[in-house]
């Protein structure tokens, strides 16, 4: 059966989805420790199949301020990869890189800025690997955007983007701790239909 959006996954397609996400969630992990020169640790990760509304209240409500890049896939898998990141996930790590308390991020200041977006970039090869390794498909990722707005007005543009495909986002909750600093950090997979339909293929999952 063709997929026709994510709400059509069915729970053993639903759980090769959640296992891709544990496997890039501790790729992220290990990547962010390299990054960060000290060990990050990671709770295990809360995945779920959920609508934009729901995504936009596990953020706290569509007023909710959060820092987002967002990254498109190419290649055999096509869609979006968004990092919604909690500011105390952006002061761990920036301060980190940085070497300095970067007080209250506001996307103001070009090298946090730059650093934030390397951080992206880095978590979502984490996935994007992910995928591809136990997929053997080839995926690439362009250079993440970086945008500090209302939790509302961001998701507005994948629920825009990708309307005539699903009204589901693939969710990813990772609570990540570093030197007794706690910070949470949620990814959104959101690859098109046809794509889906490729990743369970080749992981030999009957649609």
């Amino acid at each position: 059966m063709a997929f026709k959006d994510l709400s059509d996954l069915n729970d053993m397609q639903i759980d090769v989805l959640k296992e891709i996400g544990n496997i890039g969630s501790g790729n992220a992990a290990t990547s962010l420790s390299s990054m960060l020169m000290h060990p990050v640790g990671i709770e295990v990760p809360h995945i779920a199949i959920l609508d934009y509304n729901e995504v936009v209240e596990a953020l706290g409500g569509p007023e909710s301020m959060i820092v987002s890049l967002m990254l498109f896939l190419s290649g055999e898998v096509e869609g979006m990869i968004m990092f919604l990141l909690q500011k105390d996930f952006a002061h761990m790590t920036l301060s980190s890189l940085l070497g300095e308390d970067v007080g209250d991020f506001n996307g103001e200041d070009e090298m946090a800025n730059s650093a934030l977006t390397e951080v992206g970039n880095i978590m979502a090869a984490s996935f994007v690997n992910a995928i591809g390794t136990l997929t053997g498909l080839n995926i690439s990722i362009s250079v993440p955007d970086i945008c500090i707005d209302m939790c509302g007005a961001i998701l507005s543009v994948p629920a825009i983007h990708y309307a005539n495909i699903s009204d589901k986002i693939i969710f990813i909750q990772d609570q990540f701790n570093s030197m007794s600093n706690e910070a949470t950090s949620h990814v959104l997979l959101i690859p098109d239909v046809e794509s889906l339909s490729k990743i369970m293929t080749n992981l030999g999952i009957e649609l």
